[in-house]
């Protein structure tokens, strides 16, 4: 898990006016589950020829995201990861993940043929 700084780039001052701007945070709130537009595709590039299901879309917190692709990876008794936004499950599992979605009121679309 990546820790967040607290101050941005100031590690230490003399002036005694000087004040700590904190960072501003840059995740957003999560959406509700009916309201999340997700899609569901297949992948193979840039992994070696492994095949990945891939889920993205997810409009949240990155505690959200990583929740969410625990959730499946559990369902699919698969490995994977979530980062940069995206759910990557290790293995062809579009139809058990677009079910599993829709199961908890996420509006999914297959994508990517």
């Amino acid at each position: 898990m990546k820790k967040k700084q607290r101050y941005s780039g100031i590690v230490y001052s003399t002036d005694e006016t000087f004040a700590y701007q904190e960072a501003d945070s840059d995740e957003t709130e999560t959406l509700p589950n009916h309201k999340q537009q997700l899609r569901v595709m297949l992948d193979r590039k840039m992994r070696g020829g492994k095949t990945v299901t891939l889920v993205t879309g997810f409009v949240g917190t990155s505690d959200d995201l990583e929740a969410l692709g625990k959730k499946l990876k559990q369902k699919c008794g698969v490995g994977g990861s979530t980062k940069d936004g995206e759910i990557i499950v290790q293995g062809d599992f579009r139809q058990r993940i677009l079910q599993l979605l829709s199961d908890e009121g996420y509006r999914v679309k297959l994508a990517g043929g």
